[in-house]
């Protein structure tokens, strides 16, 4: 493998995840210790179905805490917030971090997001069109140098006000969750990065190659996308004691049996050489950027983790 892999963490920020004694001040600590690590990111996930940390507020918090770290949504759902009001915060947050924010979003999930949608005030209908107009006018904002119009298959806005402009010319890179031909196909013409959590890495190439594919009849340049991966991940010192810990993770987050979510989802946990090397089927395959939950129920445990995890990027780069 080669310097190219990138190593990032989904920080926990869930209440029922900040454990007896924790806060979610705490997670600070944590974020800048997975820094300190040589973690290359940090990511906050978005749900309304449980109390969790706002993420963006939280990125705002990091972006101040932190020095070089990538700070990122995995993924955002743009549906829950005004989109003007969006392009500003996420501005705001890539200024404040000098540059640093990755934006990857998605349209919810099917006969579970109805309800956050409802509670959003916005219909679950039309919500990929909703999505790709979103993102679009993202775009639009933060290249735009004064007051401007914007039209797209569901977004109509005339005489929006000039926008603050994020640090990064252009503004924040953003990739798109998902999996299904559809979205395969709106990743490679429209994203900058492909974020999905296929179980097996024989999926995964053939979803890259329709992502680049997509992305050259669009008349862009493939290699511009990133090929990014969301797993879940847990250090345990066999195979058997890990399977069972992830089948409590899943029976506690899910409601469903490690055997159900596996076949959705990429769970690994053992010693650290059996992830890496389920890990290196993946890079195998293309994917340069890891993206780690850890599969401890709580902040004390992850916080625990977090060393752990920490070799895994120099044992995948040949060098551990």
């Amino acid at each position: 493998m080669d310097d190219d892999i990138r190593l990032g963490l989904v920080l926990p920020t869930g209440h029922a995840q900040w454990g007896a004694g924790a806060g979610p001040r705490a997670l600070i600590d944590f974020a800048v210790r997975a820094e300190e690590l040589g973690f290359d990111s940090l990511w906050a996930g978005d749900t309304l179905l449980r109390p969790v940390l706002e993420p963006l507020a939280l990125l705002g918090a990091l972006a101040v805490r932190t020095e070089r770290i990538t700070l990122g949504t995995a993924a955002l759902l743009p549906a829950f917030r005004r989109p003007v009001q969006s392009a500003q915060a996420l501005a705001s947050i890539d200024q404040l971090s000098g540059g640093r924010l990755v934006v990857a979003v998605g349209a919810g999930f099917p006969n579970r997001s109805e309800r956050e949608y409802a509670a959003s005030e916005v219909p679950w209908q039309r919500r990929f069109a909703r999505l790709d107009d979103t993102v679009e006018l993202w775009r639009h904002l933060w290249t735009a140098s004064g007051p401007s119009d914007f039209h797209g298959k569901v977004l109509h806005f005339d005489d929006l006000p000039e926008p603050l402009a994020p640090h990064r010319p252009g503004g924040p890179p953003l990739w798109l969750g998902g999996a299904t031909p559809a979205a395969l196909e709106r990743a490679g013409r429209r994203y900058d990065g492909w974020l999905p959590y296929p179980p097996d890495p024989a999926r995964y190439a053939p979803g890259l190659a329709a992502v680049r594919a997509s992305a050259t009849g669009a008349g862009r340049d493939p290699a511009a996308i990133t090929p990014a991966l969301y797993t879940t991940l847990l250090v345990t010192p066999d195979v058997a004691s890990g399977r069972a810990a992830l089948d409590a993770y899943c029976r506690a987050g899910y409601g469903l049996p490690l055997e159900v979510v596996e076949t959705i989802q990429l769970l690994v946990a053992g010693p650290v050489e059996h992830i890496a090397d389920v890990l290196r089927g993946y890079l195998s395959a293309g994917v340069t950027h890891l993206v780690c939950r850890l599969g401890a129920p709580d902040l004390p445990g992850q916080a625990g983790q977090l060393e752990r995890i920490a070799e895994l990027l120099p044992v995948l780069r040949g060098s551990g």
